[in-house]
This record gives structure tokens, C-alpha cells and sequence, in this order.
């Protein structure tokens, strides 16, 4: 990502088990009694710090991955669902909201450690609903505590590890208040939708980088997605999916051409030729590379296209919708990419991981198009556009907070800065989660 931006990429290899990070979320705070606060509440249950056999162990480890909902993010209930979470965290916030978290001092804040601050820890996972109330106050990180951490990462899009590390720390030391104010914004933004989204739609959750296909009310897929980087968003539009493209060619646009493809030429004559790029003049004539003058301070005026193949930047398939901004859903051959924790990385197309199981959904409707004849043709480096027998329509959306029916909501980082405070874009695009010392 660009540095003038404050952004640069980094990879999160050692976090892949975490798959169940994107898309999942957390119950909401529990009430409390009226007639004391929250952390009083806490203070006084101190009778259940030895983790007696009344409290699950079990449960608790898996907290992380009940969260994971199959209820799409757009549909009838979406308002009436962040609605209930905004009365919740209203309450909250009424009670003090919840303790801010301090660095551990000479161990990390993970499985295993002993300090004070887990204290602060317990209480604030508790108010946020990740722990329950009957775990009682401790100073130990023990398993309870570790799968309440999990879950709260996991609902803020964050890899399940259980290290309360530094993008952690950040999250949970967001004030309640300002997450209201987040619930109340995306509110506004979901009111926005109509309640009939379409039987079959598509949705890009650009802050959560994930793509759900929706049928008959309920996420039939849901993929990992690379969007549009800052200073490159990816547009926002309401639209249809028309087309899905197999073994597409690349056209590579002109911003590409000057600052990438011309200064590659000039230092490996052999670049174009090695990544399967053909030249055309404005009359459809091939032109050889050899006879373009590199070190020109203009680019040539002709149109680079990539043949289909594995190399190809858009690597198996395309898929369109209308659009005015000439961007699309595709496959890439950098698969590694959506190994990042934060995937903000295109020029404003969407990357789709599984990309050919969302081509197979798409298809599902287009008479001829079963998953075997697909995988045929791609086979075949041979490009086949298909037009959808029904478009599907497709929802490209910001919404950084979201709930369930019963009662999960998550958080996501207001990636674009469009929510009104800073604090919301936690910058955690910078490096490495870190363990918190």
C-alpha cells in the first residue's frame, strides 16, 4: 500500500488458522444490576475466581467459533437488529462503559500470564459480553479468559489467538461511547437498503474485505476479498452482475503502462514477452516489442493486453456488473495476498479468494454451466464469456458494524475514515500484531 497514505503491507502467514475471524462477531454486554455499575458488579462476583466446576472450560474455549453466523449482513432484519445492539451498548455506556486496557509490564498479556492487568482484563470482557459474569475476578490469563480474548478478536475482524496484542489493545481500548456512535452510523447506512435485496444477491462488505452470496434470506458462500486501497477506494454501488468471464484477457490500464510496465521494459527487454503481454496499435494490429523506442519519455500509445493463463492478473475469471468505474470482481494469481490481515491492496477492483466457487453459485441459474464444464474451460486457457441467464443483483457497501438476530455484533476498522472519528480507523494496516509487553 502506499506509504503517503500512512499504509504499508505486511503478511500474517502465522495467523491463517484464524479463517473464522472474518465475517464472525459477539454476543452483546450483559445487563447489570440498576443499583450498581458495572465494574462494582464485577468487583463484588470476586467468589468465582478459582473457576469452579459450574463455569464450562469447553464453552468457553470455543467461544471464538460459535460466533459464526450464516445471517447476511443486509436483509429485513439487519435495522432491527443493530437497533437492539444500540439500546445494549446504550446501556453500556450509561453504566461508565468499560475500564481502558494497560500493557502487562514483563510479560505479554496472553495464555499463562499473571498481572493485574488481566483484572482490568476480566472486567472489561465481561461489560462487552466475551466473558460471563460467573468467571469471576482473577489475576490469571487462564483458558477462560484466553477464549473470552479470542472471541471479542474475532467479532472485530481480528486473528482469534488469544495475545492481546497491539491492534487488540487498540480495539478494546476504543470508549464505549464512540462505538455507539459507530452503531448509530451504520444504522443509518443500513436504513438505506431496501428490505427486498433480491431471492440470489451478491455483497461486498468493503471495511470487512469479505463478499457474501446470498440466497433465500440466509450466506450460502462468504469470501475473503482484497478491495480497494486508500488512496484507490473501491466505489460504492448498488448494480447487477451480468457476466462471468473464464480465462479473461488483461487489459492493463494506462497508469500501469507509464509507472510499472515501460520502466520493467527498460530494464528486461524480455518482460513483456515472459508474462505473456501483446501489443496492439488503434487498428487491431500486433506490434512487436522490439520495434518500440523504451527510453522515450512518452509510453507507447497502444493497448497492452495479457493473454489468459495462470499469470494472468486476473488469473481464472472475471466477473462484471455495470458500473461506471470499469471495476470488477476477479480471481488473482497472487494468492498470497489474501493472507494479510488487512487486505486493502487493489486499485479498486475485488479480489475474491474461492473465486470459482462464487463462479459456480453465479452460474447456477445459466443453463449448460455445471461445475465440471467450468473447470473444463478454464483448463483450457481459452477465454469464455458467459452471460448470466438472470443478472444477480450486487451490493457494494461500508458498513463497519453490524448485528444479529441474537444478539452478535462486530466491529471493523473505519478503514476509509468514513464514520466521524479517528479513533475508529485503528491504523492497523502499519505492521505485525505484536504482543502487548
Amino acid at each position: 500500500m502506499s506509504k503517503k497514505n500512512g499504509i504499508e503491507p505486511f503478511s500474517r502467514r502465522s495467523f491463517l488458522r484464524s479463517a473464522a475471524t472474518f465475517g464472525v462477531a459477539a454476543l452483546a454486554a450483559p445487563a447489570f444490576a440498576q443499583d450498581q455499575t458495572p465494574l462494582d458488579a464485577l468487583i463484588n462476583n470476586r467468589a468465582r475466581g478459582n473457576w469452579d466446576d459450574q463455569f464450562d472450560a469447553k464453552a468457553a474455549a470455543r467461544t471464538a467459533a460459535a460466533v459464526v453466523s450464516n445471517t447476511p449482513i443486509l436483509g429485513p432484519d439487519s435495522v432491527p437488529n443493530i437497533q437492539q445492539a444500540i439500546t445494549q451498548y446504550q446501556g453500556i455506556v450509561a453504566n461508565g462503559g468499560w475500564p481502558q486496557i494497560s500493557p502487562a509490564g514483563d510479560q505479554p498479556l496472553q495464555l499463562g500470564a499473571t498481572a493485574p492487568a488481566v483484572q482490568t482484563l476480566r472486567q472489561h470482557l465481561m461489560i462487552t459480553g466475551d466473558l460471563p459474569k460467573e468467571a469471576g475476578m482473577s489475576s490469571a490469563f487462564d483458558s477462560y479468559v484466553d477464549g473470552a480474548v479470542k472471541r471479542f478478536q474475532a467479532r472485530h475482524g481480528l486473528p482469534a489467538d488469544g495475545v492481546i496484542g497491539d491492534f487488540t489493545l487498540k480495539a478494546m481500548n476504543i470508549p464505549a461511547d464512540v462505538r455507539l456512535q459507530q452503531l448509530n452510523t451504520n444504522l443509518v447506512r443500513l436504513q438505506t437498503f431496501p428490505s427486498d435485496l433480491g431471492r440470489r444477491h451478491v455483497m461486498v462488505n468493503v471495511p470487512a474485505t469479505y463478499v457474501e452470496a446470498v440466497e433465500d434470506g440466509q450466506v450460502a458462500l462468504r469470501h475473503e476479498a482484497i478491495v480497494g486501497r486508500i488512496s484507490r477506494p473501491t466505489h460504492l454501488i448498488n448494480s447487477k452482475i451480468y457476466e462471468v468471464i473464464l480465462n479473461p484477457y488483461w487489459t492493463a490500464p494506462r497508469s500501469i503502462i507509464i509507472k510499472d510496465i515501460v520502466p520493467l521494459m527498460r530494464k528486461d527487454p524480455t518482460y513483456l514477452t515472459k508474462n505473456n503481454i501483446r501489443l496492439f496499435d488503434g487498428k487491431g494490429q500486433e506490434v512487436p516489442p522490439e520495434s518500440v523506442d523504451w527510453n522515450s519519455d512518452k509510453a507507447p500509445n497502444l493497448m497492452f493486453r495479457q493473454d489468459p493463463g495462470k499469470t494472468n492478473a486476473m488469473a481464472s475469471t472475471k466477473i462484471n456488473f455495470h458500473n461506471p468505474n470499469n471495476e470488477y470482481m476477479h480471481d488473482t494469481p497472487e494468492q498470497g495476498l489474501f493472507n494479510k490481515l488487512m487486505r486493502f491492496d487493489s486499485s479498486g477492483c475485488v479480489r475474491v479468494q474461492n473465486v470459482r466457487d462464487l463462479t459456480n453459485w453465479l452460474l447456477a441459474e445459466t443453463p449448460g454451466w455445471p461445475r465440471q464444464r467450468i473447470e473444463q474451460v478454464i483448463a483450457s486457457r481459452v477465454n469464455t464469456p458467459i452471460t448470466l441467464a438472470t443478472e444477480v443483483p450486487v451490493y457494494f457497501v461500508y458498513i463497519s458494524a453490524w448485528s444479529a438476530a441474537d444478539g452478535i455484533v462486530q466491529f471493523r476498522d473505519d478503514i476509509y475514515q468514513l464514520d466521524g472519528n479517528p479513533e475508529l480507523a485503528l491504523d492497523t494496516t502499519q505492521g505485525m500484531e505484536q504482543p502487548v509487553q
